[in-house]
């Protein structure tokens, strides 16, 4: 008889903006991880028993310095199985909301120390083609597939319920 082994992974819940502003640029995080770089969207880590809302706009303030932004649909959601270097978590769910903003200067309340401590090293505004041109130079985004669900964004199509964009 062989013996099932179940393993029970800890997912941690996470939330991001799609942050966009008037010149229809978004704003993404540069992350320093063990297995290379990736660029993706503000946000992080909610607690349990925490508002997702409430999370969102906690971690724009600490890492874009973005003060109580208008929080928009629930667009995307994300499943990384994907190992924490600090050995906490196996994955992070992750929702995006649609946040359109003004244009502004990123200024993390958080110190460099802080933000790099979380991984974070950069914060770049980025336009669509930009992202095409960085993902033939073999930048990594995460999602994978931004360009295209950013593209359906900016084009007005906003789903009517989240869309799944992978890892």
């Amino acid at each position: 008889m062989t013996e099932a082994r179940t393993e029970v992974l800890r997912i941690r819940e996470a939330v991001r903006a799609v942050l966009i502003d008037p010149d229809d640029r978004v704003l993404l995080v540069r992350f320093e991880f063990p297995a290379g770089t990736r660029w993706a969207m503000p946000g992080g880590g909610v607690e349990p028993g925490e508002d997702p809302s409430v999370a969102l706009r906690r971690e724009l303030l600490e890492e874009v310095g973005l003060d109580d932004p208008a929080i928009g649909a629930h667009v995307w959601d994300r499943l990384a199985i994907i190992p924490f270097p600090n050995g906490m978590w196996d994955g992070q769910r992750e929702r995006f909301h649609l946040v359109r903003t003004h244009r502004f200067d990123p200024t993390p309340m958080f110190t460099p120390e802080q933000l790099a401590a979380e991984l974070v090293f950069e914060l770049r505004w980025w336009t669509l083609d930009e992202i095409v041109d960085a993902v033939d130079a073999g930048v990594v985004f995460a999602p994978r597939t931004l360009s295209d669900h950013l593209a359906a964004l900016l084009a007005g199509r906003v789903p009517n319920a989240p869309v799944d964009v992978g890892l």
